[in-house]
């Protein structure tokens, strides 16, 4: 990871990240077939670094069909946003009042969804830099137990971009990017807070982590 607002990342001691990918904003992502998983528990982790600041980017989408799919994004407004869309109905619908539009520093976005929890606060959480993030401008959220568009036969995974060739392309740096399918892990499970400079979180390895029949971990390498 490059040097930024998480410098420690390539730090001596500890887990180093050796590798990232570029995409270009117009043309670059990645696509992968889906069969049958969990669908009401998902994480989604990423470190990024931005360089298209003002257009909607996708990070990661998933679809079944036009009225049922599952967005993780940066909107045109540089916020980000989570969207579960169920029958033409966005019955899940984060997104934070912050903006992210910094194109020189790495920052780690993690969503952690769990439709099985009780209380309806706690079925979707964002963490950026390992910190909880809890500012929404939407919190839309859905049903107790209820499936997310996600981990099924009949949708499809995309990185860095939409379903249609040529819309919402990612462009910036991604590394260490991570779907789990059927595991709400927490924000320890991907990285930790530097013990000589307390405020700068950095990634920690993994590879161990059990991403379940549709996860994937893209280390770049």
């Amino acid at each position: 990871i490059l040097s930024g607002n998480v410098a420690s990342a390539t730090a001596d001691a500890g887990y180093t990240v050796a590798n990232s990918c570029r995409f270009d904003g117009t043309s670059a992502g990645m696509t992968k077939a889906s069969v049958a998983g969990t669908r009401t528990k998902a994480t989604f982790s990423t470190w990024v670094k931005r360089s298209d600041i003002t257009t909607e980017s996708i990070l990661f989408y998933s679809r079944i069909d036009a009225s049922n799919h599952f967005i993780i994004r940066f909107t045109g407004s540089e916020q980000l946003e989570l969207v579960n869309r169920v029958s033409a109905s966005n019955i899940t619908f984060y997104t934070t009042n912050a903006v992210y539009r910094d194109p020189t520093a790495w920052m780690h976005v993690l969503w952690i969804v769990d439709t099985t929890q009780g209380v309806a606060g706690n079925r979707i959480k964002l963490f950026v830099n390992g910190i909880q993030y809890t500012d929404w401008a939407t919190s839309t959220t859905q049903g107790a137990d209820t499936n997310l568009s996600v981990n099924t036969t009949s949708d499809d995974y995309y990185v860095a971009q939409e379903y249609t060739s040529g819309s919402n392309w990612f462009g910036g740096y991604l590394a260490e990017t991570v779907w789990v399918d059927g595991t709400a892990y927490a924000a320890s499970d991907f990285g930790e807070f530097d013990e000589d400079s307390p405020t700068i979180w950095k990634p920690i390895d993994v590879s161990g982590l059990t991403f379940g029949n549709n996860g994937f971990y893209l280390d770049f390498e």
